[in-house]
């Protein structure tokens, strides 16, 4: 290129060693400040990254997906018949899987009390089940209907258990009083009543009977002061009568 006076120009990249010692050195400060001011960018975006793809992974796809479903605890039930109830779905995200629904799901079987669903990493749900326990059994029809401590219906055998007491109800059920009041004698009971008690009778709240062994019965009354008509009613096993009334225990009556 040239000018008015017709000189020419030409551009020429100057050599390094052209550039003073301390413009370098300030212009090497400038680009490691710059690369310290972006480094904790990069690293957050690549975290972000790597989260975002383990997320994905976990929650969006079937990498971790179930592949089993164990059940712990079962007796009356089969570990089948409570992974039928649980419904689980296979493949589904692990970490996405409704452990309250399957709860909900199991407890509804009449035998489970109560029970507890969990994760197993990686690919597993795990279902303990509570079953509950018989504390008599209720002829019903040509069988007999098994009920908890809670007064709940739970199974139908039938053969009444040679261990349970026959419980003469007529409405068998958490909500009915002669069924409550049962269930409280029963609570209170000696271990020598038990070892002989064949069956307990309630028509009316205030009128519970107990069917010992060898035809020998205790006019129990209603349920109140329980724990103390049982330990009479212990003490007077050994004396002779079929009838022992502790309706009130501190005038006991043998005949």
């Amino acid at each position: 290129m040239s000018d008015g006076g017709g000189r020419n120009w030409r551009l020429v990249r100057a050599d390094t060693d052209a550039v003073p010692p301390s413009v370098r050195r300030f212009m090497a400060r400038a680009r490691q400040r710059r690369m310290r001011a972006a480094l904790p960018w990069a690293v957050g975006l690549g975290a972000l990254l790597v989260v975002g793809a383990l997320v994905w992974t976990v929650y969006g796809t079937s990498v971790l997906g179930v592949r089993d479903v164990r059940v712990v605890g079962t007796g009356i039930l089969t570990p089948e018949q409570v992974e039928q109830a649980a419904a689980v779905r296979l493949t589904e995200p692990l970490a996405r899987v409704d452990l309250d629904a399957i709860r909900g799901r199991v407890q509804a079987l009449p035998a489970v009390e109560r029970a507890v669903v969990s994760r197993s990493w990686p690919a597993t749900v795990e279902v303990q089940v509570v079953e509950r326990t018989a504390v008599a059994a209720v002829p019903l029809g040509q069988g007999f209907s098994l009920i908890d401590a809670e007064g709940v219906a739970f199974r139908t055998v039938p053969r009444r258990p040679a261990e349970l007491p026959v419980a003469q109800l007529a409405a068998p059920g958490p909500a009915d009083i002669n069924t409550r009041s049962a269930l409280v004698v029963l609570s209170s009971l000696t271990a020598e009543l038990r070892e002989q008690l064949v069956s307990i009778s309630v028509p009316a709240p205030a009128q519970v009977r107990l069917g010992l062994r060898k035809d020998r019965t205790i006019i129990w009354g209603d349920d109140t002061e329980s724990e103390k008509k049982a330990q009479v009613a212990t003490a007077l096993l050994e004396r002779k009568g079929d009838t022992i009334d502790v309706s009130a225990p501190t005038v006991v009556t043998i005949r």
